[in-house]
């Protein structure tokens, strides 16, 4: 009765909602049903459910391979930086950008700290190959001229990870930003008013008033942010190390060896790659299930549900 009542209530307000919860239950929620593939030995010829049942043997592709536990740690390591980098950047850019007070130039700043967001994986790509590739990149270059010792980046892949992690908030820091300036300039000017009758400075209404005003937002972000940590950044990954065997050590994640396994001539490989999917998101719900439980333990206001 108390759902019909607020329906009733709002009834404006939750048709308005409705071509957003229909385009989430048909691109969202109704593909979820795809993951009865992950049971099935997949025949084009049969469909999908008329494919026969095989409970959990496409599991045991990727369990049982010598590199799903490296591919996972991988995963989980890259994501990690990925996560905390990309929050504190973010952040860092937002705060600045609030404290720019000509409104053109505060326009045109977060315009260029924007736009890196918008090229595309493969202009990337064409980036990084002229800065590291061999000899003639222009980070070897540039070494080399002031007499330090070249490196073969793309032979050497400890040094990835934290390559990986610059081009990731290069690329989405500034994007990431956009949510905390909104949440910013929400904030009321009469906190930071009275703190500067007290005599606080900036930097101590930044530490005392702006970063717990937004303690709630971070921890949303961040709970979003580790629901997909066993989801690597494919785009990014796969699109600058592509099938450099040699940097696999350090950068094959779950999603890069799903698709070379899905590529290989493996009459079960969609089924393969299904079952390591509904993998991925049942370790992402568990993620998150636990970290938001720790957060409604440490601040019960922040909690994400």
């Amino acid at each position: 009765m108390a759902i019909l009542q607020q329906l009733r209530k709002n009834k404006w307000l939750y048709a308005m909602s409705l071509p957003v919860i229909v385009y989430v239950f048909i691109f969202s929620y109704l593909p979820m049903s795809a993951h009865i593939l992950a049971f099935k030995q997949f025949t084009p010829a049969k469909g999908l459910w008329g494919s026969e049942w095989v409970g959990f043997d496409n599991l045991t592709f990727f369990f049982t391979g010598p590199d799903w536990l490296g591919v996972t740690l991988n995963t989980i390591y890259l994501n990690l930086l990925f996560i905390v980098s990309g929050t504190v950047c973010s952040l860092c850019i937002a705060l600045l950008l609030n404290e720019i007070h000509h409104s053109v130039f505060k326009k045109v700043t977060q315009s260029l700290v924007i736009l890196p967001h918008f090229i595309s994986i493969i202009v990337l790509n064409l980036l990084v190959t002229n800065f590291f590739n061999g000899q003639d990149g222009m980070v070897n270059r540039l070494m080399k001229e002031f007499g330090f010792q070249t490196i073969a980046w793309f032979q050497t892949p400890e040094v990835w990870p934290w390559l990986l992690t610059i081009l990731f908030v290069w690329k989405g820091a500034g994007w990431g930003s956009i949510i905390y300036l909104a949440t910013l300039t929400g904030f009321s000017e009469e906190y930071y008013e009275s703190a500067k009758i007290d005599g606080a400075k900036r930097w101590q209404q930044i530490w005392y008033i702006t970063l717990p005003l937004l303690r709630p937002t971070i921890i949303v972000l961040t709970l979003l942010s580790l629901g997909r940590i066993f989801y690597g950044d494919f785009g990014l990954i796969y699109g600058i190390i592509g099938d450099n065997s040699l940097l696999f050590n350090s950068t094959d994640v779950i999603d890069t060896y799903t698709y070379r396994s899905l590529r290989s001539t493996n009459m079960n490989s969609y089924s393969n790659a299904s079952a390591v999917a509904l993998f991925q998101s049942v370790m992402g719900l568990i993620t998150i299930l636990f970290f938001n439980w720790v957060v409604r333990r440490v601040d019960n206001d922040s909690k994400l549900f």
